[in-house]
Parts: structure tokens; C-alpha cells; sequence
């Protein structure tokens, strides 16, 4: 090979057009992402710090299978929360609350309905107002006055929702709700008669410093056993002569001629019983009082009943026509309806 040809040829190849190279083809436009929809925030109303006390504290009384229809509407107690707030009724006290129902009938969306009315009675007191459980009814011929655990009822402190993750025994309860540990489901193992008891049920208070109103009266109830239907009726040993009463019921036929002499007798025999009951009442009474520290007798001065009713809401009935500040027959009215 002649010198130069390897060099000849190399600068051939650079004397030859370079070949175009081939065209980029333009980037892909991007995706322009939609922002997604932002759904709207979900607002759950904060539950009051005591929303649930007037449910907590059992409806004394209370047909159990009428338990159920209490709780149908979303009844409202704010006012009963308002009393233990700062300038409230109940701010600073101690407090003894118990639950009863009063069956009105009251206006709802345009028509008259049969309701079972929620009621909580708050009692200010410095020490509970009674460890017993009155049980009476018309159906019953005594009235018992049992301890409240008998009918596994109790005072029991309330804890407001903010402080329940707390130990209980750590806490200085102020509130104090009358609650009862009978489960519903446990009720078919009971005597009916001790079903119906709970039914006959009221919350027992007993002031030495008032007359009370049946130790001075002079009328007794009478249930006299006989076929084929008992006789009810109420004698006045004051006002009534045994004699014309008993004729008088025989004329309008609810007692026999051949039971005179018997139902005569049964009356008399109240009589002595309720006569010697009023006595050992009032005598009970006397010996209460004089046994009294000064301390106490001052706390049952002072203390006080509040009868809370719901508020009225849209969704609930009118109620405000049918309060009334009667409790029962033990605690007599209430010196405050609210």
C-alpha cells in the first residue's frame, strides 16, 4: 500500500454530508390532574357534660313496660343542667335526685296524646333525704315502708361526662342520683307480686318538723274481703256513724244484710289500728326531734324540693299546661316547679 491511501480515505468519509438526524418528536403533553371535590366537614355537636343525668336517675314507680315509651321522644333537661352551673339553683349543693313519670294527656303535631312525662325531683339536702321506699296503692290493703336496698335501690354518686376517666373513689361526688340495680331481663324469675311491687313504688321522706297530714286525719280506707267483690270505701270515725253507713251501703247494694255485723266489725277494727298508728306516729316525732343536733335540725330547715320538667322543644309535646309542684305523698309539693 502506497503511503497516504489510509489517510485519503479517512478524509473522504469526513468530506461526505453528514446525515440528518432524526427529528425529536414533541413530549406529550401532561395530565392536568383535577382536584378532587373536597367533601364537606361532618360537625357532631359536642354531648353536654350532664346530658344524660335525668335518664340516670330511675323513674320511681314506673310500670316496667312502660320504661320503653319514656325514652321515645329526645326530651330535653337543660334546665337541669343550668341549675348546678355558676348563679343556677342548685350551684355549690349537695344534691339528691330521683326520677318519676306523670301520664298526661298533652298536644303533639295537631292531636291529643296519652304521654308518659319524665320528671326528675332534685332534693338539696347536706345528708341523704331517706334510706326507704314507701310501697302503696289502692289495690293494697297496708302500706309498707321498706329500706330502699330491699327493692335493690340506692344512692349512688353521679359523674358528669368530663371526669369519668377518673377514679370514682377520688372524686368529691356533690350530685347523688337514686338508682336501682332489678334488671328487666331477670323480671320472669320474680313472683308477679313482687314485680308489681317496684309499680307501687314511691320515693319516702319523712319531716319531723311538719304535721303530717295523714297522722291528723280522721277517714280510713277500707277494703272489706268479701265475694263476689270486695267493698272500697272510706270511713270519717268524725263525720260518719257507723250504723247509717253500713245501711247505706247495703242499700246501694254493695253489701249483703247478712254482712253487716261482719263489715261493722272490720271497720272498727281499722279504726283502733289507725288511731294507734297516728299516736305512735306522733309520738315518734316528738322523740325524733328532741334526739336532733342542732345541726341537723337545721338542715331539714333549710332543705329544699325542685321539680324539673323538660324543656319544650320542636319535637317533643306541649307540656306546659300539666305541671304541677305535687310530688307524692311523702315529700307533699315541691317549693319550686321548673
Amino acid at each position: 500500500m502506497r503511503k497516504g491511501t489510509k489517510r485519503k480515505a479517512t478524509r473522504k468519509e469526513e468530506d461526505k454530508p453528514a446525515e440528518p438526524k432524526p427529528e425529536k418528536s414533541p413530549p406529550r403533553a401532561k395530565r392536568t390532574k383535577l382536584p378532587k371535590p373536597e367533601s364537606e366537614p361532618e360537625y357532631f355537636e359536642d354531648k353536654r357534660n350532664m346530658e344524660d343525668l335525668w335518664k340516670a336517675a330511675f323513674p320511681v314507680g314506673t310500670e316496667w313496660d312502660q320504661l320503653d315509651s319514656v325514652y321515645k321522644f329526645n326530651w330535653n333537661f337543660s334546665n337541669l343542667e343550668d341549675a348546678f352551673e355558676e348563679g343556677g339553683k342548685l350551684y355549690g349543693e349537695k344534691v339528691y335526685l330521683f326520677g318519676c313519670t306523670e301520664p298526661q294527656l298533652v298536644p303533639f303535631k295537631g292531636e291529643n296524646k296519652l304521654t308518659i312525662i319524665p320528671v326528675v325531683v332534685a332534693v338539696a339536702s347536706p345528708f341523704p333525704p331517706s334510706d326507704k321506699i314507701g310501697i302503696n296503692s289502692v289495690q293494697r290493703e297496708a302500706e309498707e315502708i321498706v329500706p330502699m336496698k330491699q327493692m335493690k335501690m340506692d344512692w349512688v354518686p353521679y359523674i358528669p361526662l368530663e371526669k369519668r376517666d377518673r377514679r370514682v373513689d377520688k372524686l368529691k361526688s356533690q350530685i347523688f342520683i337514686l338508682s336501682c340495680t332489678q334488671r328487666r331481663a331477670a323480671l320472669k324469675h320474680l313472683k308477679i307480686d313482687r314485680v308489681k311491687k317496684y309499680e307501687y313504688c314511691l320515693p319516702y321522706f319523712y319531716q319531723p318538723f311538719k304535721d303530717d297530714e295523714f297522722e291528723q286525719s280522721t277517714e280510713v280506707p277500707i277494703i272489706f274481703p268479701v265475694d263476689p267483690k270486695p267493698v272500697f270505701c272510706e270511713f270519717d270515725w268524725e263525720l260518719d256513724e257507723l250504723e247509717e253507713f253500713t245501711d247505706k251501703l247495703i242499700e246501694n247494694e254493695e253489701l249483703s244484710e247478712s254482712q253487716k255485723d261482719a263489715f261493722k266489725d272490720f271497720v272498727r277494727e281499722k279504726v283502733r289500728e289507725t288511731k294507734k298508728a297516728n299516736r305512735e306516729a306522733r309520738e315518734a316525732r316528738k322523740k325524733a326531734i328532741e334526739e336532733m343536733s342542732n345541726e341537723t335540725k337545721e338542715a331539714f330547715e333549710k332543705m329544699k324540693f325542685y321539680k324539673f320538667y323538660p324543656v319544650q322543644t320542636p319535637d317533643t309535646p306541649d307540656i306546659s299546661n300539666v305541671k304541677a309542684p305535687f310530688i307524692n305523698r311523702y315529700y307533699g309539693k315541691a317549693h319550686e316547679v321548673l
